[in-house]
């Protein structure tokens, strides 16, 4: 028999105070029973000696001091899963908001999820393909890896998230399937209607799982809303043999509602007011990616966070930056400038491309496509600078031409239309091309026998 202990101690925003409550547990959900009786769901967040501190899902507002009834379930939040998730769309605490009923479980999973020993991890290789010439040869997504977008308000984030999810696949492979996991949280009505209706309308819908977190909901719900996104995707990949891509936007959203939430509890801010575990918050996050031995599927992640004011040494994309395995940095230069994608090739990186690229994976030449890309665009950042001090007309023959490269590399090779799928092999030889633009001396990161194979300066005429 459960015990109901009547009346509270204390309201506190989103929080309420209970005292002599022996035996409860850390993230306990709890269910409350207003004088109307109503119900409301809410989770243990804080327990000092008999006093508990819990977090109302739905908001405090008409709760009674007095007459309120607090039941503690003896169990964490769980969230229904079954293959049938897939299609669906769920609210930021795991409800069905598609008008489909509920999901028929076939297990309900805590949404903590379970910790990964490190020795049964095994080390991503393999690449994901997303049509984006600059992501899949300058910092190509591994399978496993988890890899943030860097962005800033008001930048095309969102609208790169939806052509990822429209263009993502993996390499053909027997009886395993590619799905995704897409996490809005805090995001405007017309954001949601906009992700819900470009999946739905490129017909991908089927193989993705939606949690859309709105910008008026409860911050409780935007603290679940990644939990559940990534317990709907562990299941997907480690019990239903999927290899899943898990994209959250925005993580700036989170990191603000972790904040909020701190400080309601009266807890000490560190960096710029968010809160000293902000970096293990993240961290239980972001290590929720990976491939585990003995199964087939996987999981990877996208996290993409707006940098206020465009400052990346800010906490969140500070952190974000340690936790996790590079990053792809927007430009609003570019932005400014038309071209879209607008990513900042040279920040950008992914830690993990090395070994999932090249013969086998991709194409043999890749490896060297990308880091002369690389050297090539270095250069054209120094010549440049030195043509805003000196002027173009007085620059070396060898650095009006790297000028030309950089002018042709924005326009052709990062610059892409929204709705244009690039093959890895149309990318490379997209590279080659640009490449042919250069005299054949300056190539030093490229080995002769490719150089004899893909270097043709006829290519590079026909982009002009």
């Amino acid at each position: 028999m459960s015990l109901q202990f009547v009346g509270l101690k204390e309201i506190n925003g989103p929080l309420v105070v209970l005292d002599h409550v022996p035996d409860v547990s850390f993230e306990e959900m709890v269910e409350l029973t207003l004088e109307d009786g109503t119900t409301r769901a809410g989770r243990v967040v804080q327990i000092q000696g008999e006093q508990a501190i819990i977090q109302v899902f739905e908001g405090t507002r008409g709760l009674s001091l007095k007459n309120t009834r607090t039941k503690f379930l003896a169990h964490p939040m769980e969230m229904p899963l079954a293959r049938e998730i897939l299609g669906r769309v769920f609210n930021g605490s795991g409800r069905p908001i598609d008008g489909l009923g509920e999901v028929y479980p076939e297990k309900f999973g805590d949404i903590n999820g379970k910790p990964i020993n490190p020795v049964s991890r095994s080390y991503p290789r393999n690449y994901i393909n997303t049509g984006i010439s600059s992501i899949d040869c300058l910092m190509t997504l591994i399978r496993g890896q988890k890899l943030p977008i860097f962005s800033g308000s008001g930048m095309q984030h969102n609208k790169l998230a939806v052509q990822i999810v429209r263009q993502a696949k993996i390499a053909e492979e027997s009886g395993v399937g590619f799905g995704i996991v897409f996490a809005a949280m805090g995001v405007s009505n017309d954001v949601a209607d906009y992700f819900r209706a470009s999946f739905q309308q490129s017909g991908v819908m089927k193989n993705v799982t939606m949690f859309l977190n709105l910008s008026n909901d409860p911050i409780i719900e935007r603290i679940l809303t990644p939990r559940c996104a990534l317990t709907a995707a562990e299941y997907l990949a480690f019990e239903q043999n999927m290899h899943i891509l898990v994209i959250l936007t925005d993580m700036t959203s989170y990191a603000e509602a972790l904040r909020e939430f701190s400080s309601s509890k009266g807890e000490i801010p560190g960096r710029k007011g968010y809160p000293g575990y902000l970096y293990s918050d993240l961290a239980s996050l972001y290590e929720r990616a990976g491939v585990i031995k003995g199964s087939e599927g996987s999981v990877t992640q996208i996290p993409i966070l707006t940098m206020p004011n465009d400052d990346i040494t800010h906490p969140v994309p500070d952190l974000t930056g340690y936790i996790t395995e590079g990053q792809i940095v927007l430009d609003r230069g570019l932005d400014q400038m038309g071209v879209y994608p607008p990513v900042s090739v040279l920040p950008s990186l992914s830690r993990l491309m090395k070994d999932g690229i090249g013969e086998g994976f991709t194409r043999e030449d890749h490896p060297s496509v990308s880091t002369q890309l690389f050297a090539a665009y270095a250069k054209v950042q120094d010549a440049r600078s030195l043509a805003s001090v000196i002027g173009e007309d007085e620059l070396s023959p060898t650095d009006k031409k790297y000028m030309e490269f950089g002018k042709m590399f924005e326009e052709h090779f990062v610059n892409q239309p929204f709705d244009e799928n690039r093959t890895i092999e149309q990318t490379l030889d997209l590279g080659w091309a640009l490449l042919s633009m250069l005299p054949v001396e300056t190539l030093d990161r490229l080995d002769q026998a490719d150089i004899d194979k893909y270097y043709d300066p006829h290519k590079a005429e026909s982009l002009k």
